[in-house]
């Protein structure tokens, strides 16, 4: 009973926030986004303590965080078939590689020189300096490629010179994100050098199962199908194959999430395929079991852990890092590739949405260890941030013809 009444207050509350925010000109995510929060000790466990431990106990979570966790599955799934290859000219390509390019390293490095500041006042007791500071690193060059591709699609700018370069960069940001990632959560797990080696060696074989055998029976199995593609045995099908990749991801120590977001990167890119599962799959992801998270999130978000001026401080440098390094980086990178400074604006402050993925990076490193309470709390406020910027930053550049 428990269950079922937190899963309706969550969703009556997502949906609530959605409403509230359309009219602000911001994407549903961030009203969900918002909504977790809400509900957690930040917002509901303040105002009202008693009924927040009564609704929200903390027995009662290990259920409400496995249906979070298939959400989370199928969401990155989705998000790997989403991604293709880059569109556009020759010009527009080599424009989006080198602010791609720019965009995961100038984050990825004021992230590791800001955490290896932070270390000694913010990390967990006995995670050491270089853990950290990658995984804050890599935390910092994520971009929310979904986020990001709802936006272009409300403000009709999807088809255009500017859509079709961001769409570029968001792809290779979040390949190469989650690549990083996966080397900073199996070094977590290897402890040493030797172990390291190991896991190496192992990931690289899976990586190569995948791309020369699952990838090719994959495309096989489409085109035999064809456009009759999308009943529920070729949907169970496809799903075997991404649960397995996520157990195999997860049994190496670099998250299931990875293993179901490069099951997604092998799907053929047809449109039969990608409508079956946009069709069926996604609106039960997206509409329940991603509300699911957010609340998950925001439950074990604690705001008033920042409880004084210095924590406030950083919490600030945090998010100046986040976009100056991002945001900053990648207007910079595409002006000097000849983008007019409105479209280059545009571009940086959609490379600067996190969003979501954001929030799944950040839970997989409380769950690993690498970050505090108080550091998730910081980096959970930037994403939230930086995702609410970008819509009337990108209005005000790209205003509706």
């Amino acid at each position: 009973m428990i269950l079922l009444v937190q899963i309706a207050a969550i969703l009556a509350a997502a949906r609530a926030a959605r409403w509230l925010v359309k009219p602000l000109g911001q994407p549903p995510v961030v009203g969900e986004m918002i909504a977790g929060l809400l509900l957690g000790p930040s917002g509901y466990g303040w105002l009202m303590p008693a009924q927040s431990a009564a609704l929200f106990a903390p027995e009662s979570l290990p259920p409400l965080n496995a249906l979070s966790q298939l959400g989370l599955v199928l969401f990155m799934f989705l998000v790997g078939i989403r991604l293709g290859a880059p569109r556009g000219g020759a010009a527009t390509r080599r424009v989006a590689v080198v602010t791609s390019a720019t965009s995961i390293a100038v984050p990825f490095a004021l992230g590791v020189w800001l955490a290896s500041i932070l270390h000694a006042r913010l990390a967990p007791a006995g995670v050491s300096v270089l853990p950290f500071s990658l995984f804050v690193g890599a935390a910092m060059s994520i971009t929310a490629f979904p986020v990001l591709a709802r936006i272009l699609i409300d403000r009709d700018l999807l088809t255009t010179e500017l859509g079709v370069m961001a769409i570029a960069c968001a792809a290779f940001d979040d390949v190469t994100g989650w690549m990083m990632l996966g080397g900073v959560m199996a070094l977590v797990h290897a402890g040493d050098g030797r172990m390291l080696a190991v896991h190496a060696l192992v990931f690289a074989g899976y990586l190569a199962v995948m791309t020369w055998a699952v990838r090719p029976a994959l495309r096989w199995f489409a085109a035999r199908r064809g456009a009759a593609f999308g009943s529920p045995d070729d949907l169970v099908l496809v799903m075997l194959v991404m649960l397995l990749s996520a157990a195999a991801t997860e049994a190496l120590g670099m998250h299931a999430l990875f293993g179901a977001f490069f099951a997604g990167l092998m799907m053929p890119k047809t449109p039969s395929v990608e409508r079956a599962f946009v069709d069926r799959v996604e609106p039960l992801t997206t509409a329940v079991l991603l509300p699911l998270f957010f609340a998950f999130t925001g439950l074990r978000t604690e705001v008033r852990l920042i409880d004084s001026a210095d924590l406030w401080r950083d919490a600030a440098l945090v998010m100046a890092v986040a976009v100056v390094g991002k945001g900053g980086s990648s207007i910079v990178a595409s002006r000097a590739m000849g983008l007019a400074w409105r479209d280059a604006g545009a571009l940086g402050a959609l490379l600067n949405t996190r969003g979501l993925i954001e929030l799944v990076v950040l839970n997989i490193g409380l769950e690993l260890g690498v970050l505090s309470p108080v550091m998730f709390s910081m980096l959970v406020l930037m994403a939230i941030g930086t995702t609410c910027m970008t819509s009337p930053i990108v209005a005000w550049l790209q205003p509706r013809s």
